[in-house]
């Protein structure tokens, strides 16, 4: 895949460095020569000095062959900005953008865009290694509305099907890990006595999950 992003901060950083990594083709703009020091000589991709909301800037980016986009600088209106540019201007089919107020992340999704809000997702991700919990999450999807949570199995549930612990909409499995294998269930897999489940929960319908479960 092509992707671009902007910005050349630690997270615009460590993301490039991971997608090239993965072999795809990266191109990092920044405002900030020196900040491509950041990316350190084993990184692959391009680089271009520029503001990653002006349009010619993108354009030598190659945003019109673009396959991702995510907008990580340290303004949220400079993100938003880029992220609309790409998504509604040049058709990006993946655009997210860093928002660093969450209270901003709403009033941009109903527009359309994907957004990340690294306090929001920071909080949840203390919160859950501080506390103990036997419904770990361990992705957060969108804007935060969904998550992909782990939980063993209980004695209650084996024997039960996923159907049991399906609520369409809200909870679904989406994977078991059992003997040291993991593999994607149908509606008929029957549980077994310590399996390990994988499922995506809508954030609103974690309490209920938990009663499913036997944990509440």
């Amino acid at each position: 895949m092509r992707i671009i992003i902007i910005g050349c901060g630690r997270m615009g950083s460590g993301l490039a460095q991971t997608l090239s990594l993965r072999g795809h083709a990266v191109t990092v703009v920044d405002k900030d020569l020196q900040a491509f020091e950041r990316l350190g000589p084993v990184f692959k991709g391009k680089t271009l000095a520029g503001i990653g909301f002006d349009r010619d800037v993108l354009l030598r980016a190659g945003i019109e062959r673009a396959d991702g986009l995510a907008a990580v600088t340290f303004s949220d209106e400079a993100n938003v900005v880029a992220a609309r540019l790409a998504s509604n201007i040049f058709r990006v089919p993946r655009v997210v953008a860093r928002l660093y107020d969450p209270r901003k992340a709403e009033i941009y999704r109903r527009l359309g865009l994907q957004t990340i809000s690294t306090v929001s997702w920071g909080i949840g991700q203390i919160a859950d290694l501080l506390c103990y919990t036997e419904l770990e999450a361990v992705l957060t999807l969108g804007s935060g509305g969904v998550e992909v949570v782990e939980a063993r199995i209980s004695p209650l549930l084996a024997g039960r099907t996923v159907k049991d612990l399906t609520v369409p909409g809200e909870i679904h499995v989406v994977a078991i890990s059992r003997g040291g294998k993991t593999f994607l269930p149908t509606l008929g897999t029957v549980f077994q006595d310590q399996d390990h489940v994988h499922l995506a929960v809508l954030t609103t319908s974690t309490d209920r999950v938990r009663t499913m479960l036997g944990l509440a």
